[in-house]
């Protein structure tokens, strides 16, 4: 088992690779003009990281996925996270650029408040960002602004600056990875599909019966994507979160088992995979307007 080094500062980070500080709580790094050489690195991020990769210079595995980075592309971690980094190169300069900052510069702002929004820093290894070269450039001139700001030395003015153009930064990673779902309506398209029939049979072979209602983490898992993403995908595919999908299906089924069987409310509820019926008939109330009971007596002549 290789060493974990725990990345809880910037300063931490930037001394693997013998880069200077200037801030305690943010740093933009310039991987060419790192001074050691690392191996084989297990790093526990206890600070977020963005890194924008413009050459074939590491492999990465975060989660089960390894990466072999090619140009132009961003991978991103957040506190609690952990990546193993394995260099190609013998050299310690490589062509990659990023900016490490710690949660607490976020205190007391809204990205602070709004951090968990930008879901990317929770994608696996193989769900990296792929930029176009304008896109890159718009990266890259963000970064020189955040780098000037940092050489510009600490002020009152310097926590809201910072804070601001990472906000930015954040936000432009935003726009290109909702361009790269569009990009990839195809193979979305077939995510969705897998996803529909992995649903279908999770009723078909009674699972929710045995492990109960089915869980984002468990499609997720099943079609090799981090819950993030694929709940990011999907919502830009259907307009629907993962959890809102499923509950349209749960909602169908119950439907039919209401029209066509005489099972109780309560076998209906436990075949869905509800614990508790009372939260099956909540459920189907908030999204139908009636009461399974009421449902049933609308739509049959008695069974």
């Amino acid at each position: 088992m290789n060493e974990i080094i725990n990345i809880d500062s910037v300063d931490v980070y930037n001394k693997q690779f013998g880069l200077e500080t200037l801030h305690p709580l943010v740093s933009v790094i310039d991987m060419n003009q790192a001074t050691r050489l690392i191996g084989l690195k297990r790093f526990n991020y206890g600070i977020y990281a963005l890194f924008l990769k413009m050459e074939k210079a590491c492999n990465i595995k975060y989660g089960r996925q390894t990466y072999d980075y090619q140009e132009g592309t961003v991978v991103c971690f957040a506190p609690g996270q952990t990546a193993e980094t394995t260099p190609t190169t013998d050299r310690p300069q490589m062509n990659v650029l990023g900016i490490l900052f710690h949660p607490d510069l976020l205190r007391g702002t809204s990205l602070g408040k709004n951090i968990r929004n930008y879901s990317f820093f929770s994608y696996e290894a193989n769900e990296a960002l792929h930029l176009s070269e304008e896109e890159r450039d718009i990266l890259i001139h963000t970064l020189q602004i955040i780098n000037k700001e940092l050489e510009h030395g600490i002020d009152q003015h310097s926590k809201t600056l910072l804070v601001n153009y990472i906000e930015l930064l954040l936000n432009y990673c935003m726009r290109f990875y909702e361009r790269q779902f569009t990009t990839r309506s195809k193979v979305n398209s077939d995510i969705l599909t897998r996803f529909e029939k992995l649903l279908d049979r999770y009723f078909d072979e009674c699972l929710s019966e045995e492990f109960g209602l089915p869980s984002v983490k468990y499609f997720a898992n099943e079609l090799c994507l981090s819950p993030n993403y694929f709940g990011d995908m999907l919502k830009k595919e259907t307009g629907k979160t993962p959890q809102e999908y499923i509950q349209v299906k749960v909602i169908e089924l119950a439907k039919e088992r209401l029209t066509y069987t005489p099972a109780s409310i309560s076998m209906i509820a436990y075949s869905l995979g509800f614990q508790y019926p009372q939260h099956f008939c909540r459920l189907f109330k908030k999204r139908v307007g009636c009461t399974p009971n009421e449902y049933r007596a609308q739509n049959t002549s008695g069974l």
